[in-house]
């Protein structure tokens, strides 16, 4: 996962490698951890998807949080249809590494959701988190409605002003509304489940989102 890619520009939609149809493998899975198949994602009714740079390490931060019903890793933000991981690691296509994640809001609310994804990732690093660089790790937030939207941006400009106070640079973060979300190769679902000493590139700033 590190250094597959050392584009940091983003391309346009003229310049996206074409795509495909459909799915070249089956998405009708059970998730590893929690109850359900990753096809039962956009039967539920509250949803996010959030880049915070390798989608291994995001999906199991956010698979271990009460009122998480379902998560998978993929790919959003771009223009390739159901782009493959070679294609988006070349970023010819757009997309960044996300990880969609349906939850129950009575458990657990958007603004927690959120809290987790700004404390920890380092959202001021553009093209790049950490030692992975290229525009498929870039920070994103890319929501499904615009309650979701103005809530995510208020969010943005909170934490904003805590990572100011604290010496920070500003936020890079990719906050769009009603992206598509393509689902990426099984091999990557729940990868760190599968393989527990796999590679995890989370890493905050340490400065925490009131």
């Amino acid at each position: 996962m590190r250094l597959n890619s050392l584009k940091e520009q983003l391309i346009d939609a003229s310049q996206a490698i074409p795509g495909r149809d459909g799915y070249p493998f089956d998405i009708d899975l059970p998730h590893e951890v929690l109850a359900g198949s990753l096809a039962e994602l956009e039967h539920y009714p509250h949803k996010i998807t959030l880049g915070l740079g390798c989608f291994w390490g995001a999906e199991r931060l956010f698979w271990q949080q009460p009122g998480v019903l379902l998560t998978a890793a993929g790919y959003a933000g771009g223009y390739t249809p159901f782009p493959r991981y070679e294609e988006v690691c070349s970023g010819l296509t757009g997309h960044s590494e996300v990880v969609a994640i349906a939850y129950d809001p009575e458990q657990l609310s958007l603004e927690q959701l959120l809290q987790l994804f700004w404390e920890n990732h380092d959202p001021t690093q553009g093209m790049r988190q950490g030692n992975d660089q290229g525009t498929q790790y870039r920070s994103a937030i890319y929501c499904q409605n615009e309650q979701d939207y103005h809530q995510a941006f208020q969010s943005m400009q909170q934490f904003q002003s805590q990572l100011t106070q604290a010496g920070h640079g500003d936020i890079t973060t990719d906050l769009r509304l009603e992206t598509v979300f393509y689902f990426a190769e099984p091999y990557h679902q729940q990868y760190l489940d599968k393989n527990p000493g796999g590679y995890c590139g989370l890493k905050g700033t340490g400065v925490t989102c009131i």
